[in-house]
């Protein structure tokens, strides 16, 4: 789920990927035209060389093969690298066009040099086109992103790139690195027949290449000091519902690179090493200033106890600090300093959670950052140190030893620190005391004086994040179902909705969600009455509360009524009903308790002949619990469902698929009613 502001730390890429490309600039290329001037001119050897190459194995969904990548990165010293790009690809399908477009991400620190493309036609002369044909974009400003950033995006089109012909591209970039590392992605949505990387050291220098997701290939050494891997044939990942993250299950090779006497300052091979790099960061950024400790006086002067300071300080920077990211240059990594966000009154994630740990620092209470990518699965116990892995972050508050209290759930018992409570300054529809299920059993960097430490995050009760729904209905004899549904909603399920309204002002647009709802369970209603309840305090729980009508409810089959007892939402999904047997683990939002209460009184002169049978289903990740009874005239339907473990490994795929099927049936079961007796 993505209806949540958060920031990205910048990244080290040579060429930001096609579909983040075609995500984040999409407005842009709507008027992005095929270059005038492409002429016609040899494509070089390097890309007829391969024309004729044999494929790697594919079916007819795949959009196009990466014939040829060569990656060559010269590290000329700790200020310098040059790293030289090829790219050959053959377009199978019409939507594999797309990779006739070649965007490179620059900035003050890189220059992109002999940036050229070309294209060899099934039939037809070659076409190329030069650097002079490329454009310079910003990345849209779209709500929650960068406002202000010196990341650009250089494009260039390649002339007919359609099925059957084959596009190539290459491009030199010489950048100051902010960071020794590399990051080789060599597994993509396509498979890739050959892909090269070479690595040109200085004299003494020695390098650190970690594999992630795939087997570790062994270089050739070349000349001196330069080494060289090769991939043939590398699969494709064809994309799943509800899959892990891209970063968490496709093939990669970081390298770190060492001058004589270990990491320069601007380098690390371990998560303590990284933590040593941040901090070297965030020095004197947390200074406080007199307007600071004027408003953290102010904040708590009338706070009863330590935790209604705390509480006071970061409900502030949580909501009345407006999330802005400003990123020029180190600022993609480094937080801006404490009294200069506060006197804006604006940053982002970084700046958030600085600007709280100064704060929270004027009343005695540590807290440290802490480093974490929103995508649950994106970073492991086995990732290897790499900033490019992370794009948030929040703070871990060290809470005084006799401090308790039942809100404070997001909190864990550090072995050296003590008593820890998470919390994303970002988040503004998150409590405090909680955290959103993006961040639960997730990785993290705890940056401490020490260095970093990866730590995983607490996973939250289920009932923290619920649905709990209850119907008081009627049924007449012609069919029609009414009456009155309240529902109360916690954690994501309370904050998604209020993300979700927060931008809408018309009354009549805030049902919107309600009649989302009840279209995915009725054919033809009608909602008379419908009120939202603590839209806005996000400290209690979020409600909705409507009054509706349904037509044709109950179906006349000769002379009885089939009635639904379950009368709204579905559980049941159908990710797993498909061909391909499942390669990748379902991942789950978060923890879940949802529960459905439905009372049906039937109509004057009906009995119920029969009801659905109970469903006790419960398999270790997930269970779903439903009962239908009788009780005088009117029908009582209870069920409950229950996500308990956040991923769900392959070798369970038909366990969940049987789960949802089970689900399935319970939902679409009725309950007969037929005329009374004499």
């Amino acid at each position: 789920m993505k209806n949540r502001s958060c920031c990205n730390l910048a990244r080290q890429r040579r060429a930001i990927s096609l579909d983040r490309f075609l995500l984040m600039t999409a407005a842009v290329l709507c008027g992005f035209a095929a270059p005038q001037s492409a002429h016609a001119a040899d494509a070089p050897q390097w890309m007829h060389a391969v024309v004729s190459a044999p494929l790697p194995p594919h079916d007819e969904k795949t959009d196009a093969i990466l014939l040829y990548a060569e990656t060559t990165v010269n590290v000329q010293s700790a200020d310098k690298i040059k790293t030289h790009v090829r790219r050959v690809y053959k377009i199978l399908r019409p939507s594999g066009r797309d990779y006739g477009i070649v965007a490179v991400s620059f900035n003050p620190h890189s220059k992109i040099n002999g940036f050229r493309a070309w294209c060899i036609p099934a039939q037809g002369k070659d076409y190329e086109v030069k650097d002079k044909e490329a454009v310079e974009v910003s990345l849209p400003k779209v709500a929650g992103s960068e406002l202000i950033s010196d990341v650009k995006d250089k494009l260039l089109q390649i002339p007919a790139a359609d099925p059957g012909n084959i596009v190539g591209y290459e491009y030199e970039k010489e950048e100051q690195p902010m960071v020794l590392q590399d990051i080789w992605d060599f597994q993509r949505e396509i498979p890739v027949r050959e892909a090269h990387y070479s690595l040109q050291l200085p004299a003494g220098w020695e390098y650190k290449a970690s594999w992630i997701n795939y087997s570790e290939a062994k270089p050739s050494q070349s000349g001196n000091n330069q080494w060289d891997w090769t991939l043939d044939n590398v699969n494709a990942i064809r994309l799943e519902g509800e899959m892990p993250p891209i970063a968490g299950v496709a093939g990669q090779m970081v390298v770190s690179f060492f001058p004589p006497g270990g990491p320069a300052l601007n380098g690390f091979a371990s998560w303590q090493q990284m933590g040593k790099w941040y901090l070297n960061l965030i020095k004197d950024r947390r200074d406080s200033s007199p307007q600071i400790n004027q408003q953290v006086a102010t904040l708590t002067s009338s706070a009863a106890t330590p935790l209604d300071k705390i509480r006071a300080l970061a409900e502030f920077v949580q909501n009345d600090i407006r999330y802005v990211a400003i990123e020029l240059g180190i600022g993609g990594f480094q937080p801006h300093a404490a009294p200069d966000i506060f006197s804006h009154h604006y940053g982002d994630c970084k700046d958030k959670a600085t600007l709280l740990s100064t704060m929270l620092r004027q009343i005695g209470v540590e807290s440290f950052y802490v480093v974490i990518n929103d995508e649950r699965g994106s970073v492991t116990p086995e990732t290897p140190a790499n900033i490019g892995a992370f794009n948030h972050v929040i703070l871990a508050i060290k809470l005084p030893p006799n401090l308790s209290d039942p809100s404070l759930v997001a909190t864990v018992d550090h072995p050296r620190l003590g008593k820890l409570l998470y919390f994303d300054p970002t988040n503004d529809l998150t409590p405090f005391g909680e955290i959103g299920g993006y961040l639960q059993e997730n990785y993290g960097l705890l940056v401490t004086s020490d260095g970093g430490d990866l730590v995983e995050l607490p996973k939250q009760a289920p009932a923290m994040n619920s649905i709990a729904r209850t119907g008081k209905l009627s049924l007449d004899a012609a069919g029609t179902l009414r009456g009155e549904v309240d529902e109360t909603r916690m954690g994501d399920r309370a904050w998604e909705e209020r993300f979700r309204l927060r931008a809408v002002n018309k009354s009549a647009d805030q049902i919107k969600p309600i009649e989302d709802l009840l279209a995915g369970s009725l054919s033809l209603f009608h909602i008379s009455k419908a009120s939202i309840i603590n839209l806005t305090q996000t400290s209690q729980p979020f409600g909705f509360r409507y009054t509706f009508e349904a037509q044709e409810y109950a179906k006349n089959a000769g002379g009885l009524l089939l009635v639904r007892p379950r009368v709204l939402g579905v559980k049941a999904r159908g990710i797993l009903e498909t061909k391909e047997p499942r390669k990748f683990p379902v991942e789950f939002p978060g923890p879940v308790l949802d529960t459905d209460t439905f009372d049906i009184t039937i109509p004057a002169g009906y009995v119920v002949d029969d009801v659905p049978p109970a469903v006790d289903a419960d398999y270790g990740f997930a269970s779903y619990h439903s009962k239908t009874e009788v009780k005088g005239n009117v029908i009582h339907y209870t069920r409950s469902f229950e996500v308990k473990e956040l991923s769900v490994p392959v070798s369970q795929a038909d366990q969940l698929k049987k789960f949802y099927r089970i689900i399935a049936g319970d939902e679409r079961n009725t309950a007969i009613l037929k005329t009374a007796g004499p």
